[in-house]
């Protein structure tokens, strides 16, 4: 496979052939903020905070998952670039709680996001939180619909497929197949999900009752009543 050079920032590069902008501008440490991109995961290319400018091109183009071509010329944090990271941080705040998400509101800091921009007037995504079993919490509140829970208990990694999306629009959202609760799914609990998620929308029981300051002892009695109270 022969190789392909470009320009990103200036700089020219040479890489093999099928490399992403992502993986190009990585081997010059240029630094794209990505949300839905998981290294080990296959590209779903849906939060578009890693549009890039490529010259001669109408719209920016994600870096995650557009292929480099032999003299393409990207920029990587142009003006253009910059407001569309802004105004896409900006409508994530507007629509989840992301109070849990340190790399997110980093990345708000980073492109002088401002989360009141469309006010408290402005429809959000409201769920029950779900507490159904005895390993991990679901708060769908806090979900970007990012994608990469579904991708860690499907093809990517686990092959279990006990959660998908469900709905459409702004009532799309993540769920068992017809929303029956986790124990009665096909999950085996392996916790990959739990790991991908990078809002606090999957998150380990442990660890919610360590940040609320609760006794772990309290929370292994909690998980046993619970099953001898289904047994």
């Amino acid at each position: 496979m022969s190789d392909i050079t470009l320009t990103v920032d200036g700089q020219t590069i040479t890489v093999p052939q099928g490399t992403t902008i992502l993986q190009a501008a990585q081997k010059i440490q240029r630094d794209i903020p990505t949300i839905c991109y998981h290294p080990h995961f296959t590209p779903p290319s849906l939060c578009r905070v890693c549009v890039v400018q490529v010259e001669k091109s109408r719209v920016l183009v994600q870096a995650c998952s557009r292929v480099a071509e032999n003299g393409m010329v990207v920029e990587t944090d142009s003006p253009r670039v910059r407001l569309a990271r802004q105004v896409i941080l900006e409508m994530l705040n507007s629509a989840v709680d992301l109070s849990q998400a340190p790399e997110i509101q980093a990345y708000a800091r980073q492109y002088d996001a401002n989360p009141e921009r469309y006010g408290k007037k402005i429809e959000r995504r409201e769920f029950p939180l779900f507490d159904d079993n005895p390993f991990y919490l679901r708060d769908y509140s806090k979900c970007i619909m990012c994608w990469r829970c579904v991708q860690a208990c499907g093809e990517d990694v686990q092959w279990t497929f006990a959660i998908h999306r469900a709905e459409r629009g702004f009532d799309s959202h993540i769920a068992t197949f017809q929303e029956i609760p986790i124990p009665e799914s096909t999950c085996v609990y392996c916790g990959n999900c739990v790991q991908a998620c990078p809002t606090g929308a999957l998150k380990a029981k442990r660890a919610a009752w360590l940040e609320q300051g609760l006794d772990l002892k309290q929370l292994a009695r909690v998980s046993n009543l619970e099953r001898r109270e289904k047994s």
